[in-house]
């Protein structure tokens, strides 16, 4: 029990300190080289050139939601 207060207690002054940071109205944490944006990323995996592997899965949900689309106007 002994352990679990002390864990606690620390957790509510970590929470207490990072309120006090956004009192302050510090700037907010940032990438330091501008994020996905910076690097001209078009893939939702990070990288321009996809392996085999994103592809095939890529291919996968694409060809799922095409199936999904055409049995949703076979019911209508």
């Amino acid at each position: 029990m002994e352990m679990f207060l002390i864990t606690f207690g620390v957790i509510v002054l970590l929470v207490l300190l990072m309120a006090v940071g956004v009192l302050f109205g510090r700037k907010p944490i940032a990438g330091s080289c501008g994020g996905y944006k910076a690097i001209d990323v078009e893939c939702a995996a990070g990288c321009k050139n996809p392996c085999e592997k994103r592809l095939a899965r890529m291919k996968a949900q694409a060809e799922a939601q095409e199936n999904a689309q055409e049995s949703a106007q076979t019911k209508e």
